[in-house]
């Protein structure tokens, strides 16, 4: 199971990947290897402003359709549109190729409730 340990995780999954005031989100390699073989990815909040935890997209594998959940609160200002035809990037390359969104944070005191690598490989027993 790959955790990379320079980036912040979430209870729902997500991985976070801190660049100044702009943070980068998708979906650890643990979630993408429980899903299966993801099929789709939507995201329509492109341009808008959500409050932590809040549903950007969703995720769709072939037996599941997941919703993502917004680290902290900001404007999603990117999308890997690549994710568009080929969604399997998400389970080759979930830490790079496979990114989600890029957000810029409104509020980043909330970055400070994030999991760490470890706290997050205690979560799910790695």
């Amino acid at each position: 199971m790959n955790i990379p340990s320079e980036l912040k995780y979430t209870k729902d999954h997500e991985w976070v990947k801190v660049e100044g005031d702009q943070i980068t989100v998708g979906i650890t390699d643990f979630a993408q290897s429980e899903l299966g073989d993801i099929v789709y990815v939507e995201v329509e909040t492109l341009d808008e402003t959500l409050e932590a935890d809040e549903v950007f997209g969703t995720v769709e594998a072939v037996k599941t359709v997941s919703d993502l959940f917004l680290p902290v609160s900001g404007e999603i200002v990117a999308f890997n549109e690549d994710l568009e035809d080929e969604p399997e990037k998400v389970n080759t390359d979930p830490y790079g190729d496979g990114w989600m969104v890029k957000v810029k944070v409104s509020d980043a005191s909330q970055l400070d409730n994030l999991l760490s690598a470890d706290d997050y490989k205690a979560l799910i027993g790695a």
